[in-house]
Order: structure tokens, then sequence, then C-alpha cells
């Protein structure tokens, strides 16, 4: 039966808490594209692309009417490409990515995410060749992302390739440094990376999905911050309640937004994704819900105390909406992304030290974190294996994304417009950690990763 008053509820979330569905992600696999020869792999790789997601964009506008729920982005994950490419040379793989830019033009989406590898306990030579290959790849194309992971619970922590990794950053930061080291919001490093997230920069197709999938990911940090400033002065026992009913409520809209496009597009539907997203609109972020909780200030002690009631009825409410949660599911604390972490940032409140703590509990991790041009490459390394060691010893997503902003200081902002927003260059602790990132290797897993 028809609840008038549910109806009235999602069109308040919509028309003034700022609920939309952040994205819809169709995912293809690319592992019957493989050729010996570079030109025919980026051409069956376009024409695949294109042929699958051809009614993408078409089918999310008309969601959007039918529903009256704002749809974002419209975005591609593909297979891992370092998994197709083989031993194609660095210089193919910068041509597989504008070949997945060609696709993305001719669909119209948003993103497409999968210029990526999987180097956790080593590294193949297609991943090294595609690692070469990033920041010339992500310099050369708009709508390209790329990820990397370097490390899981099971595998321990690939040093060799957090190693990589900073020099990557740095590269890529360089190759855009007209346009605000832009290459790099385009590049995440993940621990224990899921296979079927919808958002970006780290989506991409994993290995054991099926041909191609839908995946939703949810947003509505706003509605919940609404929910809990109407609750008053109650105990927070009843706030995580009130936090798991609005989350129910968030869930419910993806689930119907992903049967309805994956029943349209004639593709499997996937996972909802339960994340609360936020972007630079005023109301719409996950510091305001925690302020909104009680703190004078995100950053504050007992934000990451805050934070983990949030993350953990956000998903109590969200599993009772839908049988298939997937992705990342938590609450993004993106800085440039966040109109309240961009304030607490900017007023001291809130650190680079502080946020990391936060991503022991909160659904990803160092994410959309501007810092100065001239950062070293082990400290951004050491930067990588502090935020992944979080997630392998707690068998957690982490992930970091970070912007040495080229010719910024600390103090200094960085403006990247549209949902990436603006971010404060944030000030870094600069003591050397390059003796202990020289050392190389594999941090072993750690011992509870033996469960078999």
């Amino acid at each position: 039966m028809i609840n008038t008053q549910d109806i009235l509820e999602t069109i308040q979330m919509i028309r003034e808490e700022n609920l939309d569905i952040r994205t819809i992600t169709m995912g293809i696999s690319l592992w019957d594209c493989v050729s010996e020869d570079p030109n025919r792999l980026c051409r069956n790789i376009y024409e695949k692309i294109v042929s699958r997601a051809e009614n993408l964009v078409s089918v999310g506008a008309e969601i959007e009417k039918r529903y009256g729920i704002p749809i974002v982005n419209k975005r591609v994950s593909v297979t891992p490409v370092s998994l197709i490419g083989g031993a194609c040379k660095p210089e193919d793989y910068i041509q597989i990515a504008k070949a997945l830019q060609r696709a993305a033009d001719t669909l119209g989406i948003n993103f497409i995410g999968g210029f990526s590898a999987l180097v956790q306990k080593g590294m193949t030579t297609g991943a090294d060749r595609l690692i070469s290959g990033i920041p010339e790849a992500l310099a050369e194309t708009q709508n390209v992302c790329s990820s990397v992971n370097v490390a899981s619970t099971k595998a321990g922590i690939n040093m060799d390739a957090v190693a990589r990794m900073g020099s990557t950053i740095k590269r890529a930061a360089y190759l855009t440094r007209d346009n605000n080291s832009i290459a790099c919001a385009k590049l995440v490093v993940f621990a224990n990376v899921p296979e079927d997230n919808p958002f970006m920069a780290g989506a991409f197709c994993g290995i054991g999905e099926p041909e191609t999938a839908i995946n939703v990911g949810v947003s509505g940090p706003g509605v919940v911050a609404s929910a809990i400033r109407r609750a008053g002065d109650c105990n927070l026992s009843e706030l995580a309640d009130i936090i798991k009913k609005t989350a129910f409520k968030i869930t419910r809209v993806g689930q119907l937004v992903a049967s309805e496009a994956a029943k349209a597009l004639n593709t499997p539907f996937g996972i909802v994704d339960l994340s609360l997203a936020p972007t630079p609109a005023v109301g719409d972020s996950v510091a305001y819900i925690l302020e909104e909780m009680g703190l004078e200030s995100c950053g504050a002690h007992g934000t990451t105390a805050a934070l983990a009631m949030l993350n953990d009825a956000v998903k109590k409410g969200g599993v009772m909406a839908s049988s298939h949660v997937g992705g990342l599911s938590g609450a993004f604390i993106p800085v440039s992304e966040d109109a309240g972490m961009i304030a607490a940032a900017q007023r001291g409140a809130l650190t680079l030290e502080k946020l990391e703590a936060m991503t022991a509990v909160c659904s990803v991790g160092l994410d959309m974190i501007a810092i100065p041009g001239d950062t070293p490459e082990e400290v951004i390394d050491g930067i990588i294996a502090d935020e992944i060691s979080i997630g392998v010893a707690n068998t957690k997503t982490t992930a970091v994304r970070l912007i040495p902003a080229y010719g910024k200081k600390a103090g200094d902002s960085v403006e990247f417009g549209g949902l990436l927003g603006s971010a404060p260059v944030m000030p870094l602790n600069t003591y050397s950690p390059a003796r202990f990132i020289k050392r190389g290797g594999r941090i072993p897993a750690p011992i509870h990763s033996l469960k078999n």
C-alpha cells in the first residue's frame, strides 16, 4: 500500500535536503577484448564499451524524469586494464586510456574507471607498465580514472608498490600543474579494494563480476543531518535508531533506481553502495552530520567516536533496505568535496592526523586531500603506507587520494570545480620516512589473516 507520508518525506529529501543518486555505474568485462595487436585491443575495448553502455545516459535521464530523483553521474567501470593489456608497451597502455576516453566521449558519461592494477602481492609485467603510464594517461584524458591496490589483509603491504605510487602521484601532479594538478584527483591507492564499487576514482569491474552489471551509489548527508536536527537532544541510542531509519529510506530509493536501470538496460543488478557521499553544496556534508550530533567542529575530540556510530547506523539501516549491498558502503570524508570538512580544515580543527584516525572507522580513507606541491615523494609514500596499514590491520577498505598542488603551500587553496569542490592545502609532518620506505619488500600479512 502506498503511504502518502512516505511520498511527501521523499519529496522533501530531494527538494530541501540534497538527496540524490550519486551514480549509476555500469560494470563491463573486457576479458573478451584481449588481442596481441595493441590497435586491435583498443578497437575491441572501444566497441564493447559503446555497444554495452549505449543507452546508459538516456535510461538514467528517463528514470530521473519518471521518479523525480536526481541522478548526478552516469559512469562506466571496466576490467582492470593491466589484466587485459598483458605485455603491451607502456605507450600502448596510454593508447588504451585514450580509447577509454573516446568511449566516454561517445557515450556522454561523466567518468570511466578501470585504468587499474592489482599489485598487493607483486607486480606483473602488465601492472608495471600500466603504472609507468598512469601520469601521462591521466594528464592526456579528461574522464579516465585510475586505481592501484597495493595491499590486502591476506597478502600484506607491497611496499615496493607503495614507493612507486609516491613518484607516480608526484609526476601526475607535475604534468597537470597548469590545472591545479587535477590528474591526482583521478588516481587512488587502495588496500582491500572492492570489486563492485560504483564510485570514482576507484571503480573497476572485478574479476568475479558478470559480463555487465549495474551498481548504484546513493547519497544523502543532508537528509541524515536534517533528521538529527529534528530529533533534538535525544540520547545516543535513540539517535542511532533515527540514523538507521533514515539510511533505510535513502537506500530504498537507491534500490528502486538500481532495479529500474537494470531492467531497462537488460543488465544484472549488482549492488547498492550505501555511502554517504558529500558535495560542496551547503548542507550536503558529513562534517555537518557530526556537528549536528553535538561536536562544536568536525575534528574536535569525539569526532572519531561520532563517525564510528554514524557509519555503523548507516550500514545497519541500509542492509535492511536492500538484499544486495556492496562497494564501499559508509560515510565518505573527502576534504575538498565536503563544505563542512573544508571549513573545519580552514579553521584548524581538522588535521591530517585526525583524518587518519577517522579513517579507521569510516568508509574509505584519506580522500581528496591537497598537500604542498613540494612534498617529497617519500613523505607521500609514508602517508600511503600509514593509511593502507589501517585497512590491512582492520580487514577493511582504505584508500589514499592525495593532490600535491604544484606551486602551492600550506594555507593556500586549490579550486577543482564541480563535485570535486575546492581544498585547503593541508600542512604535513615533513620528518622523513625515506630510510624505512627504501627497505622495500613486503610488510607481512597480520596474523588474523590466517582464517582458513
